[in-house]
């Protein structure tokens, strides 16, 4: 599984939305739609409750007063059940496919415990591991449960939990110190201690998790459950009040004829419960569970792992990001990009001497210098036979300084201070160009790398000085202002000095810095946001990080870092990529959206029922009404009937946006309110008026219906 990265800005809308909806799954997810129909179960969603109800005593009225028409009504009614209940399940099933693929990774492993001072090694079974446990794990071996390398380093392969194949390197002390159990030793031998409790391992909470076991409604699905709870309460008692109106009514103009909708005793038992089911929001009821539960999913797809629904819809309202200069905003390696020469020394002189002196550097910078020198001076690679007889100078922390001795010539290349003493130790004197050069270069928040070289028994000389930046990632700049345009802040940590960080921030363009950042300078600055009310957001691989991870409303934790890391954190990376809190943010905007959305489309297109109900109830008693018939429905019964389809139609139609999400757009509140009243407030009102309309169309041929 490949890592998303921020190098295409311009994908960031396709890389926030679900994948479509596959045609079989609904029909997989149906039995798991009709066990929902426990009254034990659906009692939780108040709502579609009241609808079961409602089926129910439909259900009894057709089974006493037999006809099409009320059979055909309790059918439709059953079914609006079924069909939100299919939302809920689709969504669930999403995450028992990743499940299945998690439980395949818990093997029956034997665990080599070692037991006293002198460690004597017993085998157990992974399950009978106890917090605390040391065990040993050597090459070819599954690692029997989630802990910390205490000793030894060894490769590791996790694409039982993260799909990605490339192995990993796990190693005592540091931040790379964290295993998981069903992941497995690819190389050496290491020693464990097991941070888990029985039954409670990684991969044991994921799977709750994925399979929506341990899925508890956030505080914003609470809320608007009330309100959705509301206002059934409130449509029930409007529709209560219709029938002693409809008897009265009905006692002073006897003379309107009986209809399966209207008699003597008032309103029918059906249509009551047809207008009650169509007026209250069973749309955004139907389908919260499973908006809740996409979002979720839509992490998982990422191989992020949310610890609850809470984190989520927390990313979606968070008012400051916390992100990490290196890995983050800059690719992590600095890289050369300028040689700058002294006087009297050509460009191309220092770009010959800079790669000589860097072919047998493989750190990262020293190949950049050696693909920037062919890059932008043309320079050849070097054959071999070429530098046969060259001498290596390895760089050391004492020396601080490589290069290379060929012939009579010798090149070196490092800090400033190292080179030029270098220089006067062999007789050469420093120019003030190089002074000069290397303060405009740290200024600048970049670092200078002078290079000097000897000739023979010449005085050494410095010829110039290598520029290395911090290379900000392609498209950075267009992401946090993106951010900025939807009210978020974007902070800088570093632990480089203040010049440094001004000039990255800048080029970047993020809203703020933090330099020389101790984890006492994050955990403050998180509180100091929350204090002002804000939601802040960061990431975190490090023991150093969990109290600032525990402290931030949302804390994503690298899958690579450590278990008091994993533990502190509310979401955890599996592919330790810090990018992903850019996109991590998005998927919970994209969640709040869609929620917002289909509530907003559930309510307005109550307007086209009330057009299509009311005047099928009293058109008979006041044909006044019948110019609410703007549908120009075929008669009250088809017009009924049309309405409670359309009802539950709709609920299927609206799984596929409610499981991939409203397309995300940055941009302000205010400019999401308007799309979201234009598109779905509006489309809510005009588009059942088509569907009821063509629906009517269909039924009104159906005997009995007329």
């Amino acid at each position: 599984m490949a890592t998303l990265t921020v190098e295409q800005p311009k994908d960031s809308r396709r890389r926030v939305a679900g994948g479509l909806l596959d045609p079989r799954q609904l029909w997989k997810s149906t039995p798991d739609a009709l066990r929902k129909l426990n009254p034990a179960t659906l009692w939780r969603n108040p709502v579609m409750f009241i609808v079961e109800i409602g089926s129910v005593f439909t259900t009894v009225v057709a089974v006493l007063h037999p006809s099409v028409f009320a059979w055909l009504i309790t059918a439709w009614l059953w079914l609006t059940v079924v069909f939100a209940n299919l939302a809920e399940a689709v969504a669930e099933g999403r995450g028992k496919a990743q499940a299945e693929t998690l439980r395949r990774a818990k093997t029956d492993t034997m665990a080599r415990r070692l037991v006293g001072t002198d460690r004597v090694e017993e085998q157990v079974p992974a399950t009978a591991l106890q917090l605390g446990d040391i065990v040993v794990v050597e090459a070819g071996q599954i690692i029997p449960g989630d802990g910390d390398v205490i000793e030894g380093i060894a490769s590791v392969d996790e694409s039982a939990i993260t799909g990605e194949s490339a192995p990993v390197i796990r190693e005592s002390g540091g931040d790379r110190s964290a295993v998981t159990g069903g992941t497995k030793v690819l190389s050496d031998r290491i020693v464990v201690r097991i941070t888990q409790k029985p039954g409670e391992s990684f991969i044991d909470r994921m799977i709750a998790l994925v399979e929506g076991a341990n899925r508890q409604k956030t505080p914003n699905e609470i809320a608007l459950n009330i309100l959705l709870a509301s206002l059934t309460i409130i449509f029930l008692l409007a529709v209560a009040t219709l029938q002693p109106l409809a008897i009265y009514s009905k006692s002073v103009q006897a003379f309107a004829p009986d209809s399966l909708a209207l008699n003597r005793d008032g309103v029918t038992g059906i249509v009551l419960v047809s207008l009650l089911v169509c007026l209250i929001p069973t749309t955004i009821g139907a389908l919260l569970s499973a908006i809740g539960i996409a979002g979720m999913d839509r992490l998982v797809q990422r191989n992020v792992l949310a610890m609850s629904g809470r984190a989520v819809e927390a990313a979606g309202d968070v008012n400051t990001l916390l992100l990490d200069k290196t890995g983050t905003i800059t690719l992590g390696n600095r890289q050369a990009g300028e040689f700058v020469a002294v006087d009297g020394v050509t460009a191309q002189e220092l770009a010959d001497a800079a790669q000589l002196s860097s072919l047998a550097d493989e750190t990262p910078e020293g190949r950049s210098v050696v693909v920037y020198a062919k890059t932008a001076h043309g320079l050849r690679e070097r054959t071999p036979g070429e530098l046969a007889g060259a001498t290596w100078v390895p760089f050391t922390a004492q020396t601080r300084m490589s290069g290379v001795d060929v012939g009579d010539r010798q090149v070196r290349k490092g800090a400033a201070t190292a080179v030029m003493k270098w220089v006067r130790d062999h007789g050469g004197h420093p120019t003030n160009d190089v002074g000069a050069i290397v303060d405009a270069i740290s200024g600048s928040g970049g670092t200078p790398l002078v290079v000097a070289e000897r000739v023979g028994a010449s005085p050494a000389r410095a010829l110039g000085v290598i520029h290395l930046k911090d290379v900000v990632k392609q498209g950075m700049r267009d992401r946090f202002d993106a951010m900025r345009r939807m009210g978020i802040r974007t902070v800088m940590i570093t632990g480089d000095n203040p010049l440094t960080a001004a000039a990255i921030a800048k080029e970047a363009g993020v809203d703020d810095f933090l330099a020389e950042a101790t984890p006492e300078d994050k955990m403050a600055l998180i509180k100091k946001e929350q204090q002002g009310g804000k939601l802040v957001a960061m990431t975190g691989d490090g023991t150093n990080d969990a109290p600032a991870l525990a402290q931030a409303d949302v804390g994503v934790a690298m899958n690579t870092g450590t278990s008091a890391a994993k533990e502190a954190g509310n979401m955890v990376d599996l592919d330790s990529d810090p990018t992903k809190l850019i996109e991590i943010v998005e998927i919970g905007k994209q969640l709040l959206i869609t929620r917002g959305a289909l509530t907003t489309f559930s309510i307005a297109n109550d307007i086209a029922k009330y057009f299509a109900i009311i005047p099928a109830m009293f058109a008979a008693i006041y044909p006044g009404l019948d110019t609410l018939n703007i549908m120009r429905l075929h008669s009250p019964t088809s017009a009924i009937l049309s309405a409670v389809i359309f009802n539950a139609i709709v609920i299927v139609a609206l799984i596929p946006l409610a499981l991939r999400g409203v397309q995300y757009r940055p941009g302000s509140a205010a400019s999401m309110l308007r799309r979201n009243l234009l598109v779905y407030g509006a489309g809510g009102v005009i588009v059942p008026f088509i569907g009821i309309k063509l629906i009517d169309l269909i039924i009104q041929f159906i005997p009995g219906i007329s």
